[in-house]
């Protein structure tokens, strides 16, 4: 088959990309695909965060949800006075706050923020946490660890960026999401156009299918917008869609032959984010790069999708996924692979800032980066980085910790949160 993949693949070096692994679960492998295994293996033994920069224990004191007008702000006090702040994902946050409150905080208190790798495996555990896989249980968590990673960016006066890993990207590429599902081809089209020109960004991503095997509405339109998309904005644009999960095997395979003869550049999500073996059926039939991974809650199974060669490009959500962390890991496996990361990120609160300190610390991070939009209703100061989006990039912040102040006179309008 004839490659497209010219966008993601020929900047990564090193790392064989071909190749099946496991054809089914529960098969024999054999001693090649054992090697691929052990290399999945090792990186995650790794540990991520860097706890050599600290020579002394940082006990953890205080973790509190506070919330002021549907904004979700969680606040870590160590012992010896110092605090980390981090903003929820709010959209998620408005009915998941018993579970951060009573099955998350309660397990970081007294521990030491050092131990942050075995702290987050632990919590998952933690009163049979477990039972709430996905992000029930991985957006609180993702909270509370990006309140640490503040704390203890301040404490040792480097960027969250530069305890996850090294500073490979000082700028992000972004793309603008979209979603105008149930819009004509032609309405759609218009307005992927206009956001295309506020963020003159060189790529774009727009959405096929219907969510999760939904219909197309209207019936017709992702056939007809894919090669529309591509005559519109020439063969220069990077092109990416999204079904959200909406096609089978059968459907999902037409489709992605439509958008390799367009030249895109991925195709996320064709089938539902659980069907593993189809989603890896689908990805052996097209040259157009599969990605996946924003749905998914389980180390395992992207372990499995990596090892045997499900996916071309992994896109952990650091929300849903848990944290930078654990993002980090798949990162690492899919490096270790030869494969680039793409992680998706949540639009709420401030999630397009811990994108970018995570995007920076990816050596093989994608070209381009999803982008929702800059949160305006949030008043703080970031001192080294104007945060605009200027041809198409952004520059990563460098200062301590998120890299960012939030006003205390709006921090102090918050109320401590309390469940029955």
């Amino acid at each position: 088959m004839q490659s497209n993949r010219r966008n993601f693949f020929t900047t990564l070096a090193g790392g064989a990309i071909g190749g099946a692994l496991l054809p089914s679960f529960g098969m024999p492998i054999s001693e090649e695909e054992n090697r691929r295994y052990e290399k999945l293996d090792k990186v995650l033994k790794e540990p991520v965060l860097k706890k050599e920069l600290f020579s002394t224990p940082i006990i953890i004191k205080e973790v509190n949800l506070l919330v002021h007008e549907g904004n979700f702000i969680c606040k870590v006090l160590s012992e010896d006075g110092q605090v980390g702040i981090s903003v929820s994902n709010n959209i998620r946050m408005h009915y998941l706050y018993p579970i951060l409150t009573k099955r998350v905080a309660p397990f970081f208190v007294g521990k030491d923020a050092r131990e942050l790798d075995k702290l987050i495996e632990e919590v998952y555990t933690y009163k049979s946490n477990y039972k709430m896989q996905s992000y029930a249980v991985w957006v609180p968590v993702a909270t509370v660890e990006f309140a640490i990673l503040d704390l203890l960016g301040r404490i040792a006066n480097k960027p969250i960026t530069q305890l996850i890993g090294d500073t490979h990207n000082k700028k992000v590429g972004v793309y603008q999401a979209n979603n105008f599902r149930g819009k004509s081809p032609e309405e759609s089209l218009e307005g992927i156009k206009k956001q295309v020109e506020e963020t003159q960004s060189k790529a774009l991503k727009f959405k096929v299918a219907g969510r999760m095997g939904d219909k197309d509405l209207p019936e017709g339109r992702s056939e007809q917008l894919i090669p529309m998309v591509r005559k519109a904005f020439g063969d220069e644009m990077v092109i990416y869609a999204d079904a959200n999960g909406g096609y089978d095997v059968k459907e999902a395979i037409r489709i992605g032959k439509l958008m390799q003869e367009n030249k895109f550049d991925f195709f996320e999500e064709p089938v539902p984010f659980d069907w593993y073996e189809e989603t890896k059926q689908v990805k052996d039939k097209l040259s157009v790069p599969i990605a996946g991974g924003e749905q998914e809650g389980s180390m395992h199974n992207f372990r499995w999708l990596l090892g045997n060669n499900g996916l071309d490009i992994v896109q952990p959500d650091i929300f849903y996924f848990g944290g930078m962390i654990r993002s980090m890991k798949v990162a690492k496996m899919a490096h270790a692979l030869g494969k680039p990361c793409v992680p998706h990120i949540s639009g709420s609160g401030l999630g397009y800032l811990y994108m970018m300190h995570f995007v920076s610390a990816l050596p093989n991070a994608g070209p381009y980066h999803e982008f929702k939009g800059f949160n305006n209703t949030i008043p703080f100061e970031c001192k080294t980085s104007d945060l605009k989006v200027k041809d198409g990039k952004i520059d990563v912040p460098t200062g301590p910790g998120l890299a960012i102040d939030i006003e205390q006179s709006y921090i102090d309008k918050h109320k401590k949160v309390t469940t029955l």
